[in-house]
């Protein structure tokens, strides 16, 4: 159930104009009525293919008549349902009536459009982007999660029905549904991308970001999306890769650790210098904090909706805010205090130790069997409290089958940075592993 759909050759065709916008939508719907019956990435809709039609009509006219031509003209989106999109519904995965959850276009769905974007419709996400799973399956193996909370977002890319699709990150709701689902996944620097028009679950730490199959492609889509993002000339010199050695890395499962010491021989043999630094050493508490911070903004975003429709909540969305009601504004502090710390303490290591980029396991393992769970996101937990800009890239090589990635993290605000390092680092990843026993990496 896997295809192929980089973003960045599809900006290419449409450029070209073969095949036109109708023939790729044509392609796109035979794909969908094969792939999402057992998927289910996307909410229904009944006419969404002719809406479709209609709306690439009405662009190709548009560009006649202005003579320009837009970065994402023609390209089908699709839309975390967690985020306002005019036209569609908003229903969170939840329960709740529509009608409660109703808001303005988010900047982001806003932005698409004015570069040429199509809305190929709303990805399902589990609830309230919290841990109640929804109906999506993995493309891979049907039995396994997708991973959450982007779930539908991650899963639509995987299986080729749209070249991107956007997605939040609170923990690692990008990150790690891009690692089970075998594709690019960016979360860009906090506050990067507007969180405008997106129901929160934690305003302190909500991202916004997005899925492709190609860091090509997700290079165009930043570019889109990103404030102020700017062009890196080509031919920067190679990164010096970072492995954060300790307590951290050992919330990895034994074969997720396997498999990233093959990632890391990987690189090593493409000419990467790769150098092992003890950070994170207080990860517990950092846990702590950011989960309890998740769960006091939680209550507080959720308040309203809560006091009238509380036995409409998944139990586990119940119980995150109902935990958060208990967390004292002191500790709210805290929390946040220390996502500004945790940031400038890793970059302070980061110089010490001339590192460019951090690297390491995108997930503890490859994707669970069974869709009650999406998985556990711990390994993304510290990049996503200090808010820098992480890039999920596929490997090579699976996991019983399944995929599973590696996450890379530079500065803050300089994802430029990592998406133009990034495009070599994916070609690494995916040469042929050495053979090569290399156990230092602890």
């Amino acid at each position: 159930m896997i295809h192929s759909n980089h973003l960045a050759e599809t900006v290419a065709k449409f450029h070209r104009g073969s095949p036109t916008v109708q023939e790729y939508l044509a392609e796109l719907q035979m794909r969908a009525e094969t792939v999402e019956p057992e998927v289910k990435s996307l909410l229904p809709e009944p006419n969404r293919w002719s809406r479709l039609v209609s709306a690439a009509e009405e662009s190709e006219a548009q560009q006649t008549r202005t003579s320009t031509h837009k970065p994402l003209f023609g390209v089908p989106v699709g839309v975390k349902d967690i985020i306002h999109a005019n036209g569609f519904e908003t229903k969170a995965g939840s329960s709740l009536p529509p009608a409660q959850l109703t808001g303005a276009e988010a900047t982001v769905v806003r932005q698409l459009k004015d570069a040429g974007a199509l809305v190929l419709g709303k990805t399902v996400t589990t609830e309230f982007a919290y841990s109640e799973p929804g109906p999506t399956r993995n493309p891979h193996n049907t039995d396994h999660t997708p991973g959450g909370s982007s779930s539908g977002s991650a899963a639509a890319v995987a299986t080729g029905i749209c070249p991107l699709a956007l997605g939040t990150q609170t923990i690692g709701s990008i990150i790690r549904p891009a690692s089970f689902c075998g594709v690019v996944g960016f979360k860009p620097s906090y506050g990067r991308v507007s969180a405008d028009g997106v129901i929160p679950l934690s305003r302190s730490v909500d991202h916004v970001g997005f899925f492709t199959q190609d860091v090509e492609g997700a290079n165009i889509a930043a570019g889109v999306l990103c404030k102020d993002w700017q062009t890196i000339p080509d031919g920067t010199e190679r990164p010096t890769l970072g492995v954060p050695t300790g307590p951290y890395l050992q919330q990895a499962s034994t074969e997720g650790l396997e498999h990233f010491r093959a990632q890391c021989r990987r690189l090593e043999n493409a000419g990467y210098e790769i150098t092992e630094v003890p950070v994170l050493t207080d990860i517990e508490t950092l846990n702590e904090y950011h989960e309890r911070l998740v769960a006091a903004d939680a209550a507080l975003a959720h308040h309203e909706w809560y006091q009238e429709y509380s036995e409409s909540y998944a139990e586990r969305t119940a119980e995150l805010i109902e935990e958060g009601y208990s967390v004292p504004a002191c500790e709210i502090a805290v929390g946040r205090t220390s996502r500004v710390e945790t940031r400038h303490n890793l970059t302070e290591v980061m110089d010490d130790s001339d590192v460019d980029i951090w690297i390491a396991p995108a997930a503890c393992g490859p994707a669970p069997e069974g869709i009650d769970s999406t998985g556990d996101p711990v390994m993304n937990l510290p990049w996503t409290h200090a808010g820098l800009p992480t890039l999920g890239l596929p490997t090579g090589d699976t996991i019983g089958e399944l995929p599973m990635g590696v996450q890379c993290i530079t500065r803050y605000n300089t994802g430029e940075h990592l998406l133009n390092w990034g495009h070599d680092l994916a070609q690494a990843l995916q040469s042929p592993p050495s053979s090569r026993d290399d156990s230092r990496i602890k």
